[in-house]
């Protein structure tokens, strides 16, 4: 009896806990969980959730030196199936979009809104869609709000925070957007992007046959956008984090140059049309920007 215990240990340090499939490695080939259960220590713990979704270690470095310096470099990577050695693109879009509000949620410097509202000259050039919304959404000199939403009781829970923050000092307004626009800002983002990818594509239909290499399916569009998006948050981020001077001119310099020539990189084609697509894509996506800034202002009032 005493022969038999042994016997049965052992047989059980070969079988996975999990799925109780036969293991004799290091990982069950049934279901790949480790077969070593002992607890991990902190530094581990720590170690994993890095590796896991931050990525500390040579791709993070090597993926944020070809994204600062090399415009379209990871985008072409990507595409041509080389992607082991860097960041996927979806999670060095979000870790940089969350690291940017982040950041600026932590320097606490509330946005200065202008004293005046929107003028009948501003509204003229305004695209029809904001402009419209303007009519609905009022915000007078103070900050105050008047949102036109129609009748009806089951709108009581707006109007009551319409009037709650209607109630608070300028200064507490100022504090509320602020505070509104960074928290829901990431979410922002990811709305800009599929649009933003949507417009590429339209942008770039036809002519596959003179650009064979050029992206033609969405998916290709979305993951130039996710990285172009991850590079405008690193320099915002190095904008928040820079003095005002030369070395913001030079950033705001690059990253215009930098949008240029990941189109180059990754599209192709003659300068005289990636200026052109360069400047209606920079026009249409001004006009979404401004749509969600709209929408995170409401969002800040209305959900505080």
């Amino acid at each position: 009896m005493n022969d038999a215990a042994p016997t049965s240990a052992a047989q059980g340090a070969h079988v996975c806990r999990n799925c109780g499939a036969h293991a004799d490695g290091a990982y069950c080939p049934r279901c790949g969980q480790e077969t070593t259960l002992a607890l991990p220590t902190v530094r581990s713990m720590l170690r994993d959730a890095a590796g896991r979704y931050v990525a500390l270690d040579g791709r993070m470095w090597r993926t944020l030196f070809a994204l600062a310096f090399r415009p379209g470099f990871l985008t072409r990577e990507y595409l041509a199936g080389r992607r082991k050695r860097y960041i996927r693109p979806a999670r060095l879009f979000l870790v940089l979009s969350i690291g940017l509000f982040a950041l600026l949620r932590f320097q606490g410097e509330p946005v200065h809104f202008r004293d005046e509202t929107m003028t009948e000259a501003t509204r003229e050039e305004t695209p029809r869609g904001i402009a419209n919304a303007h009519d609905a959404l009022d915000i007078g000199p103070d900050l105050a709000v008047q949102l036109d939403i129609g009748a009806g009781s089951w709108l009581d829970p707006l109007r009551r925070r319409i009037a709650q923050f209607n109630g608070l000092t300028r200064s507490g307004r100022e504090d509320q957007l602020t505070a509104g626009m960074l928290r829901y800002g990431p979410y922002a983002a990811i709305v800009l992007l599929p649009l933003f990818a949507l417009l590429l594509k339209m942008l770039y239909l036809g002519r596959w046959r003179a650009y064979p290499h050029r992206p033609r399916r969405y998916a290709a569009h979305l993951i130039f956008g996710a990285h172009n998006h991850a590079f405008a948050f690193l320099a915002g981020m190095l904008l928040a984090l820079a003095p005002h001077g030369p070395l913001s001119f030079a950033l705001i310099a690059w990253t215009i140059v930098y949008f240029l020539w990941s189109l180059k990189v990754v599209y192709g084609g003659r300068w005289s049309g990636l200026f052109a697509r360069a400047l209606v894509t920079s026009m249409v996506y001004c006009v979404f920007f401004g749509a969600v800034v709209v929408c995170l202002m409401i969002a800040a009032i209305l959900l505080g």
